[in-house]
């Protein structure tokens, strides 16, 4: 103790010292928080920021201080927000809410903000500590899951499976397609919908591609609920972790039948005579080229028929076109339903046709033509009676569908000059008529 001090004096310095000591300790805390911080007063100018403030916004201290948070505001959060804020610290209640703020660089973010009042020893509020966490990327995840939640509903019909294929959620997309709900198919695989028209091969691929690629898509048959095949688009995609391995699989389908109804009803407009529904001349054609591929490549024979209705034009001409039209369809019929799946009929132009009987020799063309050939007189169309002639000939190697053509319509030709209703067979050597 120095002369002349009073004995008080040393408890008072060291006390304060301590003070000082514990205020610097407080200071570096907050200073350090890993939290943005600022103090105001009550009229919200900033008397204080701590260095995590500094890093949020941008801003220096010499910047911020002694101006208000208006500088950091964004103009877009809604004045009701900031009216409710004001209003609860007035009362002397604590504010929490999120504020959409600008950063010096004009960039926006999302703060979760705590402001608390402060009093002094007389209960009077003295200044306000503001508490804030920027919560941008938090907000941004929010926003993503629920443009996922919602598109996982609206969108396309979605399944998701874990790694082992046991279905985890669906949506009412996929409950609107293949009638079943959530919680008939929750735990179970996608076997359940397999419509037995994929082989083994088929899924081989898929999921070889899948597990190579991360990714399949492609047409795929399904049965429903209610036992009906249908065709989908059907998308998968393997979900996998940090480590790569799979977690999840995500498969988006969408049902196609319409699609490929109208594509047959395309392909038939493309491929069929709009008045008889006999294939046409250029589905003919095309059917022709590939049974001359495939005999050059493999020997195996092939013939062809040419036939028209005898004296058809006097039957237009006694009893109308729509007695004429009538007869070629009801023609095409019957020799539609005298064929085997793989034979072909075409309507050539007006009254002729053209058969192809793929994998037949001459002699079974024949047998055939002749059986036809009997039919047809032996039947009524539109109560009338009708007769037919055929010419045939047969596939030799080097042939073309110009050569084809040529023997069978000379054979056609000799059949009519024959006295018609028969049936002549050209085989490029020789000729010879079948009477009726």
């Amino acid at each position: 103790m120095r002369i002349g001090q009073r004995p008080g004096e040393v408890c008072d310095t060291a006390e304060r010292g301590a003070l000082e000591e514990r205020f610097y300790q407080l200071y570096i805390a907050v200073e350090q928080s890993p939290v943005a911080t600022a103090i105001t007063d009550v009229t919200g100018r900033i008397e204080f920021v701590n260095q995590r403030f500094l890093d949020v916004t941008g801003y220096s201290r010499e910047e911020l201080i002694g101006k208000t948070p208006a500088m950091i505001q964004s103009g877009q959060t809604p004045d009701e927000v900031y009216r409710d804020l004001w209003a609860t610290l007035a009362a002397g209640r604590v504010w929490r809410g999120e504020l959409l703020n600008r950063r010096k660089n004009g960039e926006l973010y999302w703060e979760s903000e705590i402001i608390t009042p402060v009093r002094n020893d007389r209960g009077e509020v003295v200044n306000f500590v503001a508490v804030k966490e920027d919560v941008t990327e938090r907000r941004r995840q929010e926003n993503e899951l629920r443009l996922l939640a919602t598109a996982f509903e609206t969108g396309q019909a979605t399944l998701i499976t874990d790694a082992e294929m046991r279905i985890e959620k669906v949506n009412q997309a996929f409950t609107d397609i293949t009638g079943y709900r959530e919680e008939e198919v929750i735990g179970k695989t996608p076997k359940l919908f397999k419509s037995g028209r994929h082989d083994s091969a088929f899924y081989a691929r898929m999921w070889g591609e899948l597990l190579r690629f991360g990714h399949w898509q492609g047409e795929i048959w399904n049965r429903n609920k209610h036992g009906d095949i249908y065709p989908l688009w059907q998308s998968i995609t393997a979900v996998v972790d940090d480590a790569g391995e799979v977690r999840n699989f995500v498969a988006v389908f969408h049902n196609i039948a319409e699609r490929k109804r109208m594509e047959k009803e395309l392909e038939q407009q493309a491929t069929r005579d709009h008045l008889t529904g006999a294939h046409n001349r250029r589905a003919f054609d095309v059917a022709v080229r590939q049974a001359l591929k495939q005999a050059e490549q493999d020997g195996e024979p092939f013939t062809l028929l040419l036939f028209d209705i005898d004296h058809f034009k006097s039957v237009n001409d006694t009893h109308g076109h729509d007695t004429g039209d009538e007869i070629l369809r009801q023609l095409t019929r019957q020799v539609g339903d005298s064929l085997r799946s793989t034979d072909l009929l075409a309507r050539w132009g007006g009254e002729e046709f053209t058969i192809l009987l793929p994998d037949t020799q001459l002699r079974g063309a024949t047998t055939f033509a002749e059986r036809l050939r009997c039919q047809v007189a032996e039947t009524r169309f539109q109560g009338l009676s009708i007769t037919i002639s055929i010419g045939i000939t047969q596939y030799r190697p080097g042939d073309s569908l110009d050569d084809l053509i040529v023997r069978a319509d000379e054979a056609l030709y000799r059949a009519k000059e024959a006295g018609r209703n028969g049936v002549v067979i050209n085989s490029g050597e020789i000729s010879r008529v079948t009477e009726a």
